[in-house]
């Protein structure tokens, strides 16, 4: 029997106090724990933003989109990963039709 897979996309928001590198380094930490259970489709970085609402003090942040294709128990773990991580300010993944 094949395994069921489905487009998502996520977007995370990392802390710009973790500087340059620390941002490089939790974009290539998320990307490649997606690459991993699934397939990248397009990875969109937007870099600096305004938050639409101050988050523990801070007005900006460092965004990123992430299209993938997984299975359908991948995005509840990444979730919870996001949700554990320090310097991810918000994140959600949604499933796409």
């Amino acid at each position: 029997m094949t395994e069921i897979k489905h487009n998502y996309e996520s977007i995370f928001v990392v802390d710009l106090q973790l500087g340059e590198e620390g941002i490089k380094s939790m974009v290539e930490k998320f990307t490649s724990l997606i690459a991993s259970n699934g397939e990248i489709t397009e990875v969109n970085e937007w870099g600096k933003k305004r938050l639409a609402y101050p988050i523990n003090d801070l007005t900006e942040g460092y965004y990123v989109l992430v299209k993938f294709v997984s299975n359908g128990q991948f995005p509840a773990e990444l979730e919870r990963i996001y949700s554990i991580t320090e310097g991810i300010l918000r994140s959600m993944v949604v499933r796409q039709g």
